[in-house]
């Protein structure tokens, strides 16, 4: 048996995983910043919350995953502190917005119309003050932590702890967001039909 206590992967999972509720319909994002905070409305819940090991995603202080959700880019508003925000990488698929004062990213978004998830926006919900946000489903991209510094001998009990709090570990997405790509290319080719 792999023991997996000290393992931590992300604040808002570590002590266990919060159930969404049901009617939920959005709420407020904001920065780390104490004055002027960069805030961010998403109108409506989120789908498809995971822990994600990448490098890309940012990560709380200490975190080892991140924590994103996607919800519809028509969803999703700058409210206040539009001048603070920066693309972290403008040659990334997901173009992440972040503070430029605190670092934070405020939410992700793909511009590429052929992009099997374009039409989506990614989201750190733990930024928000409301309860009631989709749970995380899933572990994602978890080797990759790897690359972020993360000892390797480490892994087994990392997947491990992920399993305990009920987050199937996986090397890439869940197996249903790897069926969407999958189908999305395969209509674009004609394999399938549109």
């Amino acid at each position: 048996m792999t023991d997996t206590s000290g393992v931590k992967i992300h604040p808002a999972v570590d002590n266990g995983i919060k159930s969404a509720n049901p009617g939920f319909s959005g709420g407020e994002l904001h920065c780390h910043c104490a004055s002027d905070p960069v805030r961010v409305a998403v109108k409506s819940q989120t789908a498809h919350n995971h822990v994600c090991g990448c490098t890309k995603c940012w990560k709380p202080e200490g975190a080892i995953f991140s924590q994103v959700a996607v919800v519809g880019r028509d969803a999703v508003e700058v409210l206040s502190g539009a001048d603070k925000l920066e693309v972290v990488n403008k040659d990334a698929p997901i173009q992440r917005y972040r503070c430029k004062g605190c670092g934070v990213h405020m939410y992700g978004r793909i511009e590429n119309t052929e992009h099997p998830f374009y039409g989506l926006d990614f989201v750190h919900t733990e930024l928000s003050d409301e309860d009631g946000w989709a749970a995380p489903e899933f572990a994602a991209f978890v080797s990759s932590v790897i690359e972020s510094g993360v000892d390797p001998s480490r892994m087994d009990a990392i997947r491990a702890r992920l399993r305990e709090l009920g987050l199937e570990p996986y090397d890439a997405l869940s197996p249903p967001l790897m069926d969407a790509i999958a189908t999305h290319i395969a209509k674009k080719s004609g394999a399938l039909a549109a």
